[in-house]
């Protein structure tokens, strides 16, 4: 919970069932309450935004047609059933629920040339550690700069893969799921930025090859791996469709690919959600 306090005892459990299409504007994501998946949540709140956190974290609050209506990214991790949210209001701290359904994702079998990719040496494991403490702090960022948007168009034209999600078996060996969309590209193929943002992390790393993490603000971050090369640096200030690099196969990959993920509140969620047909696939 979030502090302690008398107020505590006004907490309310409310059970939130799917927000109306009219709340809902062109700059949110489709909803799509399962692990992988977002929530829309509605919230009790005054005149100013309430802070909401899932999980431990803060998430993106937007206002619809008077109402505030909490974006919650959820992990693929989470665990079906009743989840909840932790709102502060003037009034007191408020715990408003709602239902996450399940999905079966799919298993992908995939074959690495370089055995090392699949069993990192001691050395490599410790160089693994740190670009993951790294890569976790990019993700976890929240910043509160402007208005929420979190509008998102594809980085990059190629055919779009179904893999988020996928429970990965690497050379007969199981790994995490796949937390990203792989779109198949040519090597030089054109990356650009799906939405305004700074650059906060980048470089190459030993499973996602030449990286880069941008910040679009209220807890959205976006990574793209497997670059070929890299157009702009860590403290750049990126426009939507600005170049970021070019389409590789750096790092453990099967073919040249970007590999883009999308973080909310730190949950890795489903790009697909972000994009404007719908599709996971072309």
């Amino acid at each position: 919970m979030i502090g302690s306090s008398p107020a505590r005892l006004l907490t309310l459990l409310i059970l939130v069932f799917a927000v109306p299409a009219s709340l809902l504007a062109a700059s949110l994501p489709r909803e799509s309450r399962v692990p992988g998946g977002i929530a829309f949540v509605v919230v009790p709140g005054a005149e100013q935004a309430p802070t909401v956190m899932y999980e431990g974290r803060r998430t993106a609050v937007m206002r619809r047609q008077e109402r505030w209506v909490a974006v919650v990214g959820i992990a693929l991790a989470a665990k079906v059933g009743v989840q909840k949210v932790e709102v502060v209001t003037p009034a007191g701290e408020i715990d408003v629920s709602f239902d996450l359904a399940d999905k079966q994702y799919r298993t992908q079998r995939l074959t690495i040339k370089n055995q090392r990719q699949v069993e990192p040496s001691k050395t490599d494991l410790v160089r693994i550690e740190k670009e993951q403490a790294r890569s976790s702090a990019a993700l976890s960022r929240f910043t509160t700069s402007g208005v929420p948007d979190l509008s998102l168009t594809s980085p990059v034209a190629g055919v779009r893969s179904d893999s988020f999600g996928s429970r990965r078996v690497f050379n007969g060996q199981p790994r995490n799921p796949h937390t990203g969309m792989d779109i198949a590209a040519a090597t030089g193929t054109p990356i650009h930025a799906p939405a305004a943002g700074k650059v906060v992390e980048g470089g190459n790393f030993f499973f996602n090859g030449n990286t880069l993490y941008i910040d679009h603000g209220y807890g959205l971050v976006t990574m793209y791996c497997h670059l070929d090369s890299i157009a702009v640096k860590v403290g750049d200030t990126v426009a939507a469709g600005d170049l970021l690099g070019t389409v590789g196969a750096t790092g453990r990959v099967t073919g040249p690919h970007l590999h883009w993920g999308v973080a909310l509140n730190r949950a890795m969620v489903d790009p697909a959600l972000f994009l404007e047909d719908g599709k996971s696939q072309e």
